[in-house]
């Protein structure tokens, strides 16, 4: 058989994706696997937005779409962020790209030469590292204590930035943690930022309507205009209106990064599906009350999961202001052996362990970039949600 690319020996499989289909291939068995590993709603997609698609169909919006996406959807794009963000851009310092990962992607692409450093705070979502070196980039990981709110100190991402930055990537609020930051914690980021004009400016704002108890989401370029013509605002359609599998993302950013954008999505997939733009286009300008509904039953069952994991014995969970996924310590848990013999010797035996005696799949922290939590997501029913951190108190229970 042909040799494989040496570059793929660089590269890891989402831990995610790997508990995910460990939970699956249980579940095939017929045993009643309790999964939390997946970021994904599931909630309905609004039914505004599946009747659009369904009449672009019938009208005949089947065919290729320009690279960077339809007007139609752009203009939406540009409504959404003025009433949202307080951010005014042109069309054409706004794209579509398939999902808000591509957004990330095309943007290293565009702009990454070999040995670049992109800082990411930590813990991260695994994708960004990973796509990093992709692009021949060298991540950089600023540690963001849980004393701290999993949010990063000024301080700290002040010595991580070196002349071979090339991009900070802000995520909040954020996967893993579901941290957010405030007004006055992201202007003291900014402050770090505006010290450094050779960076650009990663935001992924993909949780931005998911914050509770009175939280006030905002972005860097809001937060700080100067910031504006080197910062790029990703987001999409997923999250907010339950549209993970549309796979629509979009971003905002200076005139000249979009276009190198624009030209890298033109050699990788081109064109975003038509009739899912059309579906996001009546999303982003349909009715908005659904969004704060579902961000309510969202509180409620982090709520819950908080209350049930922290009634476990050796786990510490912090109270997330975001998205939906907590990232309990289980510091308590580790060096003691599960009922089924096994050493917790870190949070990825946690896990396997968890997996095998009581069906309960979760993702490890270590794979986010944290030891030793590990996170669980709270996009299921309560019910689901309920029975899993009910098994997930028996086996600490019986950890000895």
């Amino acid at each position: 058989m042909p040799a494989l690319a040496e570059r793929l020996k660089q590269f890891s499989v989402s831990a995610s994706v790997i508990m995910a289909t460990k939970a699956r291939e249980l579940a095939a068995q017929g045993i009643k696997v309790v999964s939390m590993t997946t970021g994904e709603p599931d909630f309905a997609t609004p039914a505004n937005a599946i009747e659009a698609a369904h009449q672009a169909a019938l009208n005949g919006e089947t065919k290729y779409t320009p690279q960077d996406g339809t007007r139609r959807l752009k203009e939406a794009v540009q409504r959404k962020f003025r009433r949202d963000n307080d951010l005014d851009y042109a069309l054409d310092e706004i794209m579509i790209t398939n999902g808000g990962k591509q957004s990330i992607f095309n943007a290293f692409m565009a702009t990454i030469d070999p040995g670049d450093e992109v800082v990411i705070p930590t813990p991260f979502w695994s994708s960004y590292a990973e796509m990093a070196k992709v692009a021949q980039g060298t991540p950089v990981f600023v540690s963001c204590p849980q004393n701290n709110g999993f949010k990063v100190r000024p301080e700290d991402l002040e010595a991580a930035i070196t002349p071979r930055t090339k991009w900070v990537m802000l995520n909040f609020p954020n996967n893993p943690t579901g941290a957010a930051c405030s007004r006055a914690e992201m202007e003291a980021i900014a402050a770090v930022l505006l010290r450094h004009p050779h960076v650009w400016v990663m935001t992924d704002d993909m949780y931005e309507h998911l914050v509770y108890d009175g939280f006030e989401f905002c972005t860097i370029a809001s937060v700080e205009p100067r910031l504006k013509d080197r910062t790029l605002t990703v987001n999409g359609a997923s999250k907010t209106y339950a549209m993970t599998g549309w796979r629509i993302g979009f971003a905002g950013g200076p005139k000249q990064l979009i276009k190198a954008m624009v030209n890298m999505q033109g050699q990788t997939t081109a064109g975003v599906s038509s009739v899912g733009q059309a579906a996001a286009a009546a999303a982003l300008d349909g009715p908005q009350e659904g969004v704060a509904e579902r961000a309510a039953i969202y509180r409620e069952r982090r709520d819950l999961m908080v209350e049930m994991l922290n009634a476990a014995p050796g786990i510490q969970c912090h109270k997330p202001e975001g998205a939906f996924y907590v990232f309990p310590n289980i510091g308590g848990c580790i060096g003691k052996t599960s009922a089924g013999g096994r050493l917790i010797a870190t949070d990825g035996d946690f896990a396997l362990a968890l997996l095998e005696e009581k069906y309960v799949a979760v993702v490890q922290g270590a794979a986010y970039g944290m030891s030793p939590y590990i996170r669980l997501s709270y996009a299921s029913s309560t019910e689901h949600l309920r029975e899993g951190c009910k098994r997930i108190q028996e086996f600490c229970q019986a950890l000895r």
